[in-house]
């Protein structure tokens, strides 16, 4: 029988060694990896500006907005497709800027919500001005707490209060010659509903007014900020019960 032969060490078994690949093609991948990272950095940018007027104008909130974004850039989208994405978000975000949004206010738990149909997306405490009646002279104002559905009809942010004569009759105090006008008198947000009731945030400390409006609902700042741009004159609906 032929005595069969080893190369190499002696004791080894035959092993196979492949080839380094060439120099070339080591540099090659690397710059196809560099320009991947740069790509998807540069997508990431475009996506950016292209979303910049969806979140200047159609915002819900910083949160949505962020993860909506984040959405969009993580997909492998051409400019067009991107655009009819951007285009679709944008849509979707507007309509949500509707009749469906609406707040509850319930007097007997003293709560204000804030709902989107019906899911309550947010809740926060309410102070509920005193039902009262104020008399000056042969003047008379009548308070009493709203109940039922109405529609927004104004919302302000830093409104100038031109301090009413029910207020001076309210705290025994004279009227005047020139009434003054106290900014964030009724608090820093102000949401009007019909004849003169509201609901607002503190009033400031220049205020005569600390509390609830009589009649009216006070609730915190954080709360109306954070529901600001979700209210609508004429559209968003107040159910107080």
């Amino acid at each position: 029988m032929p005595e069969r032969r080893h190369h190499g060490r002696p004791g080894t078994s035959d092993r196979r060694s492949f080839p380094r690949p060439p120099l070339w093609l080591n540099l090659l991948l690397l710059l196809l990896g560099v320009g991947g990272i740069l790509y998807a950095r540069h997508h990431r940018e475009q996506v950016s500006k292209q979303f910049a007027h969806v979140i200047a104008e159609e915002a819900r909130t910083p949160q949505d907005v962020k993860k909506i974004k984040e959405e969009v850039a993580a997909m492998d989208l051409s400019r067009e497709q991107l655009q009819k994405e951007l285009d679709g978000r944008a849509k979707f975000l507007a309509s949500l800027k509707s009749e469906n949004f609406s707040i509850w206010i319930d007097t007997k738990e003293r709560k204000m919500r804030f709902s989107y149909g019906d899911t309550v997306l947010r809740e926060a405490d309410i102070q509920i001005g005193d039902s009262r009646t104020i008399t000056a002279g042969d003047k008379r104002w009548t308070f009493i707490p709203l109940k039922g559905a109405f529609p927004v009809e104004a919302k302000l942010v830093d409104y100038a209060w031109p301090v009413p004569e029910w207020v001076y009759a309210m705290r025994n105090e004279p009227v005047p010659a020139e009434r003054p006008v106290v900014p964030n008198g009724l608090g820093r947000y102000v949401i009007f509903l019909p004849n003169g009731y509201a609901i607002h945030t503190q009033p400031s400390a220049e205020s005569p007014l600390q509390g609830p409006k009589p009649g009216s609902y006070m609730v915190s700042e954080d709360m109306l900020r954070a529901i600001w741009e979700r209210i609508h004159k004429g559209k968003t609906q107040v159910y107080i019960f």
